[in-house]
């Protein structure tokens, strides 16, 4: 019983330390250059015929990875760990992360008129 206690702690722990780990921005965006990624979603995450927006993504790290090993039925491939790690994939989230807010919509004058 106590085996099985102290390795789901320690489980639980790795998952919070990966859960929180950081990325590392300019390797997010070589690897989102390099994969593609910016063909579908666009260079600032603007999403485009192919692929959704990614600008004010909502998800959490933990759900993008998830998300991207498995997506659901589309035109996206899976992202298996062969082809991005669960690192690279932080780094592609903090890359993401960066991606600008839209403007306002008060702020688009032909939106007002």
């Amino acid at each position: 019983m106590k085996k099985i206690t102290v390795f789901s702690l320690l489980a639980m722990f790795a998952a919070l330390a990966f859960a929180q780990s950081t990325g590392n921005v300019e390797h997010g965006k070589m690897l989102f250059m390099r994969n593609g990624c910016y063909q579908c979603h666009g260079t600032v995450g603007q999403g485009g015929q192919a692929g959704v927006r990614l600008a004010q993504l909502k998800l959490t790290q933990v759900g993008f990875i998830a998300f991207v090993r498995n997506p659901p039925p589309s035109n996206m491939p899976p992202y298996r760990a062969k082809v991005m790690s669960d690192q690279d994939l932080a780094d592609v989230y903090a890359f993401i992360k960066t991606f600008p807010e839209p403007p306002p919509l008060k702020s688009i004058p032909v939106l007002n008129e």
